[in-house]
């Protein structure tokens, strides 16, 4: 029975080494990850409650949990940077989180909430995936440099951030899925000091919270 747990958890952990497309480099597959951690602990109760034949029922549960977690994020992730190559937006995938980072200088007109009309085709893009995979709430943030007053950033940030949720509904986006918020220059990703810094610092960050 040992033997048998340890070699269905090797096997579905060996299968989880990909070459990550983005970077070149040798990884381990989140979903196949999970779906190897899953199969290892739905053998072990299954062990526990019916020994070997219990470990084998166990390991096929536990790996279907395990893919059904990691991989609704994988693919949506991956689908969004399909969509999102040279627009200027990044992809980042955090655990179950989906982080789109997108620029304000291509998303918005200088001190301006209205959507730039050449971004528009890139956030309907975005829409149709989020509208696609509807197990996640969607976290809108607008966020700006430290240049000029708190009260004007606060506004403006919540302005673009709204400007961006509004597009998103009208794109079929459930509206109860959408949290917005405007946090001014707070959080920044980058130094205020330098005006390269203040530029990746104005921005809207879409995130995706898997909810399942």
């Amino acid at each position: 029975m040992k033997k048998q747990f340890l070699t269905l958890t090797i096997g579905a952990l060996l299968t989880a080494c990909t070459t990550n497309p983005y970077t070149g480099e040798s990884q381990v597959a989140k979903t196949v990850w999970t779906t190897g951690i899953g199969t290892a602990v739905g053998a072990g109760a299954g062990a526990l409650i019916g020994g070997k034949k219990g470990a084998l029922i166990g390991a096929g549960a536990g790996a279907a949990v395990g893919a059904g977690t990691g991989a609704y994020m994988d693919i949506q992730a991956a689908k969004l940077r399909e969509e999102l190559v040279s627009t200027g937006v990044q992809v980042q995938q955090i655990d179950n989180k989906i982080i789109l980072i997108m620029p304000g200088n291509v998303t918005f007109g200088t001190n301006q909430a209205t959507i730039e009309k050449q971004f528009e085709p890139v956030l309907a893009s975005v829409a149709k995936v989020i509208k696609e995979y509807d197990k996640t709430k969607v976290q809108i943030i607008g966020y700006t440099d430290n240049t000029g007053s708190v009260a004007t950033n606060n506004t403006l940030s919540l302005r673009r951030a709204n400007a961006v949720s509004n597009f998103l509904r009208l794109r079929g986006v459930d509206i109860n899925r959408i949290i917005v918020d405007g946090l001014g220059p707070q959080n920044p990703i980058a130094s205020n000091k330098t005006a390269q810094g203040r530029q990746q610092n104005r921005r809207v960050e879409i995130t995706l919270i898997n909810m399942q």
